[in-house]
């Protein structure tokens, strides 16, 4: 399509339970920023804007988070899983276990690859790759 050259992408929220439980697993675990934070009391609900840059430039993560939402989200079965590089697969995952994060995939070589990957779970249970980047 014509004058899509500007075009890039700016978030993908997800909805979450704990709001402070998911802000210290993105912040802690993964080396993410609060890039800011709104609190819509009409609406009853707070949006959290995490990631590693400037939204400027950097596609982030909305957390939204709804006050009056009792019960885990149902992930559905189209929403597959956010993807985050890192230098030391192991290293990180090492760490990550010593915290108490999920694993559900351990280390290694995807099937039919050579790419290094593992997969994590927030407090919420969304899967997150981690790829191992040179």
């Amino acid at each position: 399509m014509a004058g899509t050259d500007a075009y890039r992408l700016l978030h993908t929220m997800i909805r979450v339970k704990d709001q402070d439980k998911s802000i210290d697993f993105y912040t802690r675990h993964l080396g993410m920023k609060v890039i800011r934070q709104k609190d819509f009391e009409g609406g009853r609900f707070t949006n959290t804007f995490i990631g590693y840059g400037d939204e400027s430039s950097e596609a982030v993560i909305e957390l939204t988070y709804n006050w009056d939402q009792d019960e885990p989200y149902s992930h559905g079965s189209g929403f597959g899983h956010l993807a985050v590089g890192v230098p030391d697969i192991h290293a990180t995952c090492e760490a990550l276990e010593a915290e108490g994060v999920s694993i559900p995939r351990k280390p290694g070589p995807m099937k039919h690859g050579t790419t290094v990957i593992a997969f994590i779970e927030d407090p919420d249970g969304y899967k997150i790759e981690l790829i191992e980047q040179a």
